[in-house]
């Protein structure tokens, strides 16, 4: 049997639900670092690609990244914990998505669980040419997701922002 997600034009928009997108993996030795602990860069790995996911399933096209905010690990994961994901879309421009990735690890044999970072990510949706291409806008179903977008807004103003002022510097060091 086939399912097609949600589907809708550039115009009326998708809910903030229909991107939402769960990833679970048991971590092995295999990405443990030197200490013994889950390597920072697999966690960022998974991610990338939890936050890709979510915003292929709100643009229904592919994308690619292109800025990763700050990401703090507040815990260690450790090699038995199951890692999980949850990403979804937390604002759009004209091509740009915002993801919001959350990372949970659980002890599968406690049930304890350890929130061990967030972290907001940029995607641009691309066309069958590889340009960037419209994506649709973002509907908030209660009033946390409307926050988180004007939350997400205010990130996006400010990257653009610092994105201006650094051109501006390489512009004037070339002087």
């Amino acid at each position: 049997m086939h399912y097609q997600s949600q589907t809708t034009d550039a115009q009326n928009g998708k809910p903030v639900s229909a991107s939402r997108v769960t990833i679970a993996q048991l971590m092995q030795p295999e990405h443990a670092n030197n200490l013994g602990n889950v390597h920072g860069g697999w966690i960022m790995k998974l991610v990338d690609e939890a936050g890709a996911l979510a915003c292929m399933r709100h643009a229904q096209r592919r994308v690619v990244t292109v800025a990763v905010d700050q990401m703090v690990f507040r815990q260690p994961i450790l090699t038995t914990d199951l890692v999980t994901l949850t990403a979804e879309v937390s604002f759009v421009g004209r091509t740009s998505m915002e993801a919001e990735v959350q990372v949970t690890a659980e002890n599968p044999i406690t049930g304890e669980c350890t929130h061990t970072n967030t972290a907001y990510l940029v995607y641009v949706a691309l066309d069958e040419n590889g340009n960037p291409a419209p994506v649709p806008p973002l509907i908030a179903e209660n009033e946390a997701q409307r926050q988180r977008i004007e939350e997400g807004r205010a990130r996006q103003a400010y990257r653009l922002e610092q994105n201006h002022h650094r051109r501006r510097e390489g512009a004037d060091s070339n002087d």
